[in-house]
């Protein structure tokens, strides 16, 4: 015997944070809301953000720190609701948080407070929540959607893609916001791995006798620079540094990374003329941590005293040094990208309410959409502020 329909006049796909503050912004303005979701715990990617601290926000986040096929586009959800309209929600919540390096705001807890906040927000806007529920088949006719979750059927006039990308797959994590979006005509942006570590193969596979070791650097890629740490791996690159570049890489391309960042032009010959007994490997040993300074020492070629080195030598030292070109193979993948780079193209939405401009009534916000963030809270901003703009157009 089929299952009698349930009306709502909104229905949300993803327990996800973009999908929540939707979710409590809808329902605090009277709308009766249903959220669904195939995993068994809300806000899961949440939870493990930020070594379980949750980097809820960035204190300076501004558009030009996304990346998306439209630059523009993030401007009117985050100039709405910003990193100070959250963090007025997370003290009236009375979390206690921190800030660290770069504006990034964490919980002095648990990234748990963030999830309980925002189910106690839904459960103030009299939000359904549903989770252990694997979505069905979505339809959509008569200007209604409807919705096959487990044994249920909901149908609402409003349906709300807020189901993520394919990062960490451990944690449920698909592209059926894609194929959602694709069956409903929905142009998307190639995804791939976005804040992900880079892979190393050929000759730089030298480097990974390095695994471990990190230093302060500055990476570049194209317009691109991060000034972070970088972490050699026993498969390539990782750090902060690499991460955040890593959004920019493209298959094929190359990273530099400046290993010497302080370090005004002209030192090395400075150092000649300082100490010109000393060897370059002793030399990079003051500044760089030792198995580091070794192996670049060696790949330079230079042996001997410095005062023994022609003046060009020392310069082109000092150059490869600064821009140290690296040919990543790949990267480790949507297993260990902290976010995807792509998705529900942008052109097809509204930017001021998330709504599809060719389906009344659908909606896509958070990951889902092709807006990306730098590494350090900006991507939970996003998911606040989509979520917010669309919770207000419901």
């Amino acid at each position: 015997m089929p299952s009698p329909e349930e009306r709502f006049d909104a229905i949300v796909l993803g327990a996800g944070g973009a999908g929540l503050m939707c979710a409590a912004a809808a329902g605090q303005r009277g709308k009766r809301v249903l959220v669904i979701d195939h995993a068994g715990q809300a806000g899961k990617k949440i939870l493990i953000s930020g070594g379980g601290r949750c980097n809820f926000t960035n204190i300076h986040t501004a558009p030009d720190r996304y990346l998306s096929a439209n630059p523009h586009f993030a401007k009117s959800a985050l100039g709405r609701y910003t990193p100070a309209d959250f963090l007025a929600l997370v003290e009236r919540h009375g979390i206690a948080w921190h800030e660290k390096t770069l504006g990034q705001l964490f919980c002095d807890g648990s990234a748990r407070q963030i999830v309980a906040m925002l189910l106690a927000e839904c459960q103030a806007g009299g939000v359904a929540i549903r989770l252990d529920h694997p979505i069905g088949a979505v339809s959509h006719g008569d200007g209604r959607f409807r919705v096959t979750h487990g044994d249920r059927v909901a149908i609402a006039p409003s349906l709300v893609i807020a189901t993520g990308g394919p990062s960490i797959p451990k944690i449920g994590a698909t592209g059926f916001a894609y194929d959602l979006a694709r069956q409903f005509g929905l142009k998307i942006v190639e995804p791939r791995p976005a804040l992900v570590p880079l892979t190393l193969g050929g000759e730089e596979l030298l480097f990974r006798s390095l695994s471990g070791v990190s230093a302060d650097v500055i990476a570049r890629c194209g317009r691109a620079a991060f000034r972070e740490a970088a972490l050699l791996t026993h498969r390539g690159l990782s750090g902060p540094a690499i991460l955040q570049i890593s959004s920019y890489w493209r298959h094929g391309g190359s990273i530099d990374l400046d290993f010497l960042p302080d370090q005004a032009a002209g030192w090395m010959i400075e150092a000649k003329r300082a100490r010109p007994r000393i060897t370059l490997t002793t030399l990079l040993r003051g500044l760089l941590p030792d198995r580091l300074a070794d192996v670049l020492a060696e790949r330079l070629g230079l042996t001997g005293d410095l005062g023994n080195m022609p003046g060009r030598k020392l310069q082109e030292a000092e150059q490869r040094l600064r821009a140290w070109t690296f040919r990543p193979n790949g990267t480790e993948g949507f297993a260990k990208a902290e976010v995807t780079i792509g998705g529900i193209a942008t052109a097809e939405l509204s930017s001021r309410t998330m709504e599809a401009r060719r389906v009344p009534g659908l909606y896509a916000v958070g990951e889902a959409v092709d807006v990306t963030g730098w590494l350090g809270g900006y991507n939970f901003q996003w998911a606040w502020a989509s979520g917010w703009a669309a919770g207000q157009a419901l």
